[in-house]
């Protein structure tokens, strides 16, 4: 458990810390992954970041040191995407895993002159989802914790007044303050890059906001009625973020879809790779090299490979085992599982189950 904490922590200051404190925290962690015991009592605060990114200027040291708080909902919002972008890729040759040393590979940010395979992992599609799906949940943390009451700063959004058109709802109730939810995504995460101007810069920004966008551009109304006995004599409504997965699944369609680019002569802009394709919206994911193929294991590229991954004999698709198993072939085996079963609802509340056991086939990638 201490490994993991520490692995979700390095890939949290891949996306936020300049170079030089990438490596020497990267060096650092290494050897507390190597030398911790498995039961040590590790856990990850606004205090931890602040320390480790004391050489930190400009908003995100004011953030740190102003608004502690702040950082915890950011820490809360990057597991939030970490874990929805595992979702969405569970299928998937490379699913996200931030075990061991692989995770940070695709989101290194070190490359040493020369090291032409550092460059072209850099910005393929997989960063862009990661960057963008991080950046969304900061920015739903955040704003979650305005409506919830936790955050001085904020609360609730009372902007939305007055009558639907047709007289038959009104304003009201507690609406989410998207933007100060995707204000303070947009400081903490874009702080680093904003006043460089290089091409991976220009991909980080654009992709970061492309998060922010699928939480932001997609509010929904939420309403509720007021009467005697469950009549709706006062409907009032409010403005609400998107359950999560949507904005997953969402942000997963961008990557299905994500333009390749490159930069402008003068390198301030993002063009598309041909002539014939249109330029991406601010919505879009954006990246500019191929992914590997991420079928066999690879620290240099960030792949785990596919050995042993669970796989669908009947499926045809991603997740079936002729392609996640890279034409490898698989195994099958006998496992045996536990289930609840015989379940009952007992008045009330409660549903009370047994345990069975049953013995399920599974297949594995060679």
């Amino acid at each position: 458990m201490a490994s993991a904490h520490l692995v979700f922590t390095v890939f949290f200051f891949y996306l936020l810390c300049p170079t030089s404190i990438i490596g020497l925290w990267w060096a650092e962690t290494l050897n507390q992954i190597s030398h911790r015991a498995v039961g040590s009592p590790l856990v990850m605060d606004h205090r931890s970041i602040c320390r480790k990114t004391r050489r930190l200027i400009g908003k995100q040291a004011e953030i740190c040191r102003k608004e502690p708080e702040i950082v915890h909902e950011v820490i809360k919002g990057a597991k939030l995407g970490t874990g929805e972008c595992q979702f969405q890729f569970k299928e998937r040759r490379w699913n996200c895993s931030t075990a061991d040393k692989f995770f940070g590979r695709i989101l290194n940010q070190d490359r040493g002159r020369g090291n032409d395979w550092w460059r072209n992992l850099q910005d393929i599609r997989e960063t862009a989802f990661v960057y963008a799906v991080t950046s969304a949940g900061v920015t739903f943390a955040v704003t979650q914790s305005c409506s919830m009451g936790e955050l001085l700063q904020c609360g609730c959004d009372y902007q939305m007044k007055g009558e639907s058109p047709d007289g038959s709802w009104e304003w009201g109730g507690c609406g989410d303050d998207i933007d100060f939810g995707y204000t303070k995504s947009r400081e903490f995460m874009d702080a680093q890059t904003r006043h460089r101007s290089d091409i991976r810069t220009l991909l980080t920004l654009h992709n970061n906001e492309a998060g922010r966008l699928a939480v932001k551009n997609f509010m929904r109304t939420e309403c509720k009625c007021h009467g005697l006995s469950g009549s709706c004599a006062v409907k009032t409504c409010w403005k609400k973020m998107p359950i999560f997965r949507e904005v997953g699944v969402r942000l997963k369609e961008r990557f299905n879809g994500a333009f390749q680019v490159m930069g402008s002569n003068n390198g301030k802009y993002l063009i598309p790779v041909g002539d014939t394709i249109k330029a991406p919206t601010a919505e879009d994911l954006v990246y500019t090299n191929e992914s590997p193929n991420f079928c066999k294991r690879n620290r240099k590229t960030g792949s785990q490979g596919t050995k042993g991954r669970a796989c669908n004999a009947t499926s045809m698709g991603i997740g079936g085992c002729d392609l996640l198993c890279c034409g490898r072939g698989y195994k099958e085996r006998q496992v045996v599982v536990e289930e609840n079963c015989k379940c009952r609802f007992h008045w009330c509340c409660v549903v009370k189950c047994s345990k069975c056991t049953a013995v399920k086939t599974v297949h594995e990638c060679l």
